[in-house]
């Protein structure tokens, strides 16, 4: 069959890593794709990328600045991976030329945004996938097998909370700039979107909100090692950032979350954490719980059932014997029902872009609607602003409703404010 001729669009970190996922995908021989462009406003970028693609696909790119040169090109499909604030933007016009989008989450810097490119592709019969790739990790599945084999009973409660990070730069220094997304809007739509996954629709929440290291620390400005440099392609474009810099997003975030089903759930993500770094997830229900390790991490899950009996990895299989993943998963991951794999960090951050190409191709294949289409990307941004819509407010209690139908949107306003501005 003959592949669909593809382009990235932004060639910085986020777009160096998805190459390498599609990398990934040829190795294994499963790659739909021809990579015909790589956009970037700065050419330099885009030159660097297509010299990567170079190497590990077999063949250049052609590099360009937009879309229409893109589609000039071939390109019938392209991937986003700009910053998000351009995100709803480019997929709007790129939908607009008949090109089929994948776009990385958030699928909207703001719930506007995301309402402005729904408004954009009404009535268009292009595909519009949104790149969510934590729920892609084998070991995530398993948990939503469990739960929905019933294997934990009736689900009651879901527990997420981490700490780390002190007063460094988190990969980006736009991760810290509240008008560019902040770090707890970047790393929180992964983590609502997990919820959703495991346990439906957040109903409503409540949460406290704090900026506590107002002054953030870039060491490899200074010739050091990176503090987070996920992937490893973020190194060369964090010399280039500032050594210091004064945050405006807050890092930390302490959330109550209240699910449709009835289930409750505790969020906390502590982005100025000092100390020994920490991480926990875990779903519990009525006749047991399961502990989560952290996702891309390779970790076999724990199961206790009734307080007494615990399971862990392949040990889990014969309480879920419909578990098995796609075909693409099981090829990269080592088979249809991998529960834990030993591999680094930086492979199963390329191997889960892959799978999410290998949908993507398959969606524009089948015309078929992908797993996170632009109604799961708009959640995963609903939930989280109505965390952070709160925690502004001071922790009154807020329905995700409310946020999607603009009716709260307080925090948002000066970020709509800068996109609008930027436009």
């Amino acid at each position: 069959m003959a592949r669909i001729p593809l382009a990235i669009v932004g060639s910085g970190g986020m777009g160096t890593r998805h190459m390498f996922g599609l990398a990934e995908l040829e190795k294994a021989g499963l790659n739909p794709f021809d990579l015909v462009a790589v956009c970037d406003v700065d050419s330099a970028r885009a030159e660097l990328l297509a010299e990567e693609a170079q190497k590990h696909l077999g063949r250049r790119p052609v590099t360009c600045a937009d879309l229409e040169t893109a589609q000039r090109a071939g390109a019938v499909a392209v991937d986003i991976t700009t910053v998000p604030r351009f995100h709803h933007t480019l997929a709007a016009e790129a939908i607009a030329l008949g090109i089929d989008v994948m776009v990385e989450k958030p699928v909207g810097l703001t719930i506007s945004a995301a309402h402005a490119l729904e408004q954009a592709i009404a009535g268009s019969d292009r595909i519009l996938s949104v790149a969510e790739n934590f729920r892609r990790d084998p070991t995530n599945r398993l948990v939503k097998a469990l739960i929905d084999g019933g294997v934990l009973g009736e689900p009651r409660y879901f527990h997420q909370s981490s700490s780390g990070g002190g007063d460094l730069m988190a990969i980006s220094m736009w991760r810290h700039m509240k008008d560019e997304s902040g770090i707890l809007f970047d790393a929180g739509t992964h983590y609502t979107d997990m919820m959703e996954y495991y346990l439906g629709p957040v109903a409503s929440v409540y949460a406290q909100m704090r900026l506590y290291e107002k002054t953030r620390y870039n060491p490899a400005a200074t010739g050091g090692a990176p503090a987070s440099n996920p992937g490893g392609v973020y190194g060369q474009f964090q010399a280039a950032m500032p050594a210091e810099f004064t945050a405006t997003a807050d890092d930390a975030l302490f959330a109550m979350v209240n699910f449709a089903s009835g289930a409750v759930g505790q969020y906390a993500e502590n982005r100025a954490g000092h100390g020994r770094s920490e991480w926990a997830r875990s779903v519990h229900g009525s006749a047991g719980a399961v502990e989560i390790p952290k996702d891309r991490s390779g970790e076999p899950l724990v199961l206790t059932l009734d307080g007494t009996r615990t399971y862990t990895g392949a040990e889990i299989l014969p309480l879920v014997p419909d578990f098995e993943l796609d075909d693409a998963t099981a090829a990269l991951f080592g088979g249809s029902r991998a529960t834990a794999y030993g591999l680094d960090f930086e492979t199963v951050d390329r191997l889960l872009l892959a799978v999410e190409y290998a949908e993507f191709g398959a969606s524009i294949a089948s015309r078929s609607q992908p797993e996170v289409g632009f109604i799961e990307g708009l959640r995963a941004i609903a939930v989280c602003y109505a965390m952070m819509e709160s925690g502004a407010a001071g922790g009154t209690i807020v329905s995700v409703d409310d946020v999607l139908n603009g009716t709260i949107r307080g925090y948002q306003e000066s970020i709509d404010a800068a996109i609008s501005t930027s436009a």
